[in-house]
C-alpha cells in the first residue's frame, strides 16, 4: 500500500513493529491475525469515518491491499 503519505516511514514502521509484537506475543496464527486486523479496520471505519464515506474508504483500502499483494510485485 505504498503511496505518498503525510506520515513518516519511521512512524509507520514503529507502529507496525508494535502490532507485530502483540501478534507474536500471543502466538497468533495467520488466519486469526487477519481476522483481528480486519475487525480493527472495520471498527476504525465505523467509528472514525462519516457514514457517507465508509463504502468509498473501504473500497479504496481493499484495492490498495489487493495491489500490495499481487503476484507480479517484488517483495
Amino acid at each position: 500500500m505504498a503511496q505518498s503519505s503525510r506520515y513518516t516511514n519511521e512512524r509507520v514502521e514503529k507502529i507496525l513493529a508494535e502490532l507485530v509484537q502483540v501478534l507474536e506475543k500471543n502466538q497468533t496464527p495467520t488466519d486469526l491475525s487477519l481476522m483481528v486486523l480486519g475487525n480493527m479496520v472495520t471498527n476504525l471505519l465505523n467509528t472514525s469515518v462519516a457514514p457517507a464515506q465508509r463504502q468509498t474508504m473501504a473500497r479504496s483500502f481493499a484495492e490498495a491491499l489487493q495491489a500490495s499483494v499481487r503476484d507480479d510485485k517484488a517483495h
